[in-house]
């Protein structure tokens, strides 16, 4: 049992990552080509991809390798032949139920030590490879605009030269109003020493470069001067940097995707902490400053100021009181006041707002080291009793099953996860909501294939689609009797 299991888990588990792989290197596809990087470059990023995706290839692996092992036996008779023996489906079950559970420890390692590291490493590549310019690789007879600021059209190329023939550049890295052109007969491309820029020689041409830069506009937009240069050799710096320069990866260290459950705990009471913190102050400041400066509540002594105002001023007469003159500068600092606070609430709520978020981002990412584990167990007794049951072997039932049951998977947990990121719900319930919805229909199959349940066999179905109709038909008749 073990031995037919472990095949097939490394078959799946290699055809699952695979699978996520092209997924990802699609969303990547613009951050990676035509950038001219090394192949070691390349390699180092699959492998830190492939460490990103185990998370979702794991349980998916799990729950087909797990259909088609039991699927088999059911198929060649096997489980029932051990059934008839006296071997109930838990102790068939026993070995294969040990090797999960110590796949769901390793996974919980993986999740906390080998996924942070791994993650840190693949950002910090994803965003040296965004700001990596493009190889230089200019089409003949079209504009290329992969230089900022440029736009270049060659009408045709010498291969063995490498000269450039018919020339068109269009220079608007200053604005579109202050845009220049130049038109060359040839030209070649060159890189300087320490491959910052782009070093464009151009021969036999011209240049119109308008000057409105030089606050020599005129009244009629229509009459604009310009300058027009004729050369027979010129020489073009652009902005080209063709080295690949890495980030430093501690930009990473604060995210939440590269610290393991010590540090997201740490970070989620430190900043939890805070969070309160500035809450309490902003609470404090508002029943503290609210008509004389300094007040007190809730039983506690006035201000000597604001019991001098108290005494002065009856509160229950005091618009007979004042002067028509004093009302109107009292109700102007009122609403003066009323503004300072609504913009401190308004600023504080912010603040209180990036901290939450915070907050949960962390929190999430730390019950997520948890699901991940919990999710190969699910998926475990969902596959084994569900391949009991069908008893269909090989990749085609198994296959279709699989990815229904995935699919669902993921549906579910991709709504739990974006409640708990809004915070419609706390975090706990959102992340561990798939578990929940899983969990059951885990023990129901289970159940039902210990106790050799035709769950799936249609004649099941039709007796009792038969038993339905028939009863539906006898209560027709008795009540049409009557």
């Amino acid at each position: 049992m073990l031995r037919n299991f472990m095949g097939l888990f490394l078959l799946t588990f290699m055809i699952c990552c695979f699978i996520l792989l092209m997924q990802v290197l699609w969303a990547r596809i613009n951050d990676i080509v035509g950038k001219g990087v090394e192949i070691t470059v390349l390699l180092e990023f699959l492998v830190y991809a492939v460490a990103s995706v185990v998370p979702l290839a794991l349980p998916l692996a799990i729950l087909l390798a797990s259909l088609m092992t039991f699927g088999n036996l059911g198929e060649k008779f096997e489980l029932t032949a051990m059934k008839s023996a006296g071997v109930s489906l838990f102790r068939i079950m026993r070995p294969l139920t040990i090797f999960i559970g110590i796949i769901c420890i390793g996974a919980y390692f993986f999740s906390n030590y080998v996924l942070p590291k791994s993650q840190t490493k693949l950002w910090a590549l994803v965003f040296s490879l965004r700001q990596k310019a493009p190889e230089l690789d200019i089409p003949v007879a079209e504009f290329y605009s992969g230089l900022s600021g440029y736009n270049i059209y060659v009408g045709k190329k010498d291969v063995r030269s490498g000269l450039l023939h018919d020339i068109m550049i269009y220079d608007y890295s200053n604005g579109f109003e202050d845009a220049s052109v130049t038109l060359a007969d040839s030209g070649r491309i060159a890189f300087t020493a320490d491959n910052q820029y782009m070093l464009l020689r151009l021969y036999n041409g011209e240049s119109f470069e308008n000057l409105n830069q030089q606050e020599q506009r005129t009244l009629d937009s229509r009459n604009v001067p310009y300058r027009r240069e004729t050369f027979g050799s010129k020489q073009l710096l652009i902005d080209f940097n063709t080295e690949f320069t890495r980030f430093d990866e501690s930009v990473m260290q604060d995210q939440h995707v590269s610290k393991n459950v010590t540090q997201l705990r740490q970070s989620i009471d430190s900043v939890g902490a805070l969070s309160k913190a500035r809450a309490r102050e902003q609470g404090d400041r508002m029943v503290n400053s609210r008509y004389f400066g300094r007040e007190w509540c809730s039983g506690r002594e006035l201000s000597p100021i604001a019991e001098e105002m108290k005494e002065e001023y009856n509160i229950t007469n005091l618009a007979t009181s004042l002067t028509a003159f004093q009302m109107r500068q009292a109700m102007n600092i009122a609403v003066d006041k009323a503004r300072v606070m609504r913009d401190a609430i308004q600023y504080n709520a912010v603040m209180l707002d990036d901290y939450d978020r915070y907050v949960r981002k962390h929190a999430i990412e730390l019950h997520r080291k948890f699901t991940l584990s919990f999710a190969c167990l699910i998926f475990f007794f969902i596959g084994a009793p569900l391949g009991a049951i069908i008893r269909k072997g090989g990749l085609g039932a198994p296959i279709v099953i699989s990815v229904v049951m995935f699919i669902i998977y993921y549906i579910i947990d991709n709504t739990g996860y974006k409640m708990a990121r809004e915070a419609l719900w706390p975090v706990w319930q959102g992340m561990w909501l798939s578990s929940a919805v899983l969990l059951p229909i885990g023990v129901f199959l289970t159940v039902k294939a210990a106790t050799d349940s035709g769950l799936f066999n249609p004649e099941v179905w039709l007796k009792v689609w038969e038993k339905v109709t028939t009863g539906i038909k006898t209560r027709y008749q008795q009540l049409r009797n009557k």
